[in-house]
């Protein structure tokens, strides 16, 4: 394997990219922050942010981030450039954020409910999404950002397979919407998007850590040294497929006893409507079992649905516990509507874990395993997925 050696350049590149790092986490900083965040020494600070001014890649104001020293005002990423729609995106829904330039929000969140039966339905319902956005602004240039259920080619852009679509075959997602709008369209798997969120945005987040999304399905998505790791096929993260019962319920995947088969939403619905039939007075309709009302049953302290949801942590919890002995991250996020089954559901997860075999009673408590629930707001977590274009942007410094 070719390893490149660190000249002047490629040192200057890595400093270049670290200070736009820290402003589109931060989005304003003065000189001085920046050469503590850097360690570097305020003349090498001012050299590379005059160069980074000269391409363009940052603006300075006069607003002072500090009541100490003079005042040099403060830099931050410009705000003329091309803004970004936001989407999650599944055969059933839309939901949607627009960004500015700096990838802060413009206007409220949206979700859409979509019918897609075939592939042509769903990107119809994408590029009427952004038309309305490009309506409301005219003169602004807006990109599109797409978390995509399901595995994702993220250089081709695209989605190889999307589990609750009625169609088996790959669509070219970029491609085709690309030729339509005529802008800039990037995706990954919305795991993925929620990864951009929690880096980009959560500054208590470590350089290496994971999020779960325990949804329809569930998937995760591991940052391993402050990148994204997707594997050479981009499949990485499938945790919703590891086996908890080799003779379990047959999966989507083709094989038996996948997690997702006993502890995702629809896995615990399907569960809930099979018991259903055989209870000619229940109160809840098999046929009408929705989400909302299997978290309300639970809510109520149905004893038969308690024990699933339980039965379902236990799994997630185990799962985990494996995942732990393989990559000993130690910080765990989780996401999805599973997270309404609240604080005993996540007790059972981390009890069902025991602990994590690297940890040490003596060691610090910075570095013990964390699991919990991600707090970034829907909104965040969908511009994650607008930070697509912000590593291509450093990667290609």
């Amino acid at each position: 394997m070719l390893r490149l050696g660190l000249n002047n350049a490629r040192v200057r590149q890595a400093n270049k990219a670290l200070f736009l790092s820290h402003l589109w986490r931060e989005k304003q900083l003065s000189k001085s922050q920046l050469a503590q965040r850097t360690g570097l020494s305020i003349p090498a600070v001012s050299n590379i942010l005059e160069e980074l001014l000269d391409e363009g890649r940052i603006s300075h104001s006069l607003e002072n981030m500090s009541a100490r020293g003079l005042n040099s005002g403060s830099y931050q990423i410009p705000q003329q450039g091309a803004w970004t729609l936001c989407m999650t995106i599944s055969p059933t829904s839309i939901e949607c954020q627009l960004a500015d330039s700096r990838l802060l929000a413009v206007g409220e969140h949206q979700h859409i409910s979509v019918d897609a039966p075939e592939p042509q339905a769903l990107l119809k319902a994408i590029a009427e999404c952004w038309r309305y956005y490009r309506q409301q602004h005219p003169t602004q240039q807006i990109n599109l950002a797409l978390g995509v259920h399901g595995q994702v080619d993220p250089v081709t852009g695209v989605s190889q397979t999307m589990p609750q679509a009625r169609w088996k075959t790959p669509i070219e997602i970029k491609y085709l919407l690309e030729e339509q709008l005529g802008v800039q369209v990037r995706l990954d798997n919305d795991c993925v998007m929620l990864a951009l969120a929690e880096k980009w945005q959560n500054r208590t987040t470590h350089q290496d850590f994971c999020v779960i999304n325990v949804d329809y399905g569930i998937g995760s998505s591991f940052v391993i040294n402050d990148q994204i790791y997707r594997g050479n096929l981009y499949g990485s993260g499938q945790i919703g497929h590891t086996i908890v019962n080799p003779d379990g319920i047959a999966c989507d995947c083709g094989r038996y006893g996948c997690l997702e088969t006993v502890a995702s939403l629809s896995a615990l619905k399907k569960q809930a409507r099979v018991w259903l039939k055989t209870q000619p007075g229940a109160e809840l309709s098999p046929d009408q079992l929705t989400t909302a009302a299997l978290i309300r049953a639970w809510e109520r302290g149905d004893v038969q649905v308690q024990a699933w949801v339980e039965s379902a942590a236990n799994a997630i919890g185990l799962s985990l516990y494996n995942f732990l002995n393989i990559l000993n991250i130690n910080q765990i996020w989780i996401y999805g509507r599973s997270c309404a089954f609240g604080e005993n559901w996540l007790n059972t997860i981390i009890r069902q874990t025991g602990f994590n075999p690297f940890d040490r009673d003596d060691g610090p408590s910075a570095k013990a395993t964390h699991i919990g629930f991600g707090q970034l707001s829907r909104p965040q977590q969908i511009l994650g997925i607008g930070y697509l274009y912000v590593e291509s942007q450093l990667n290609d410094l």
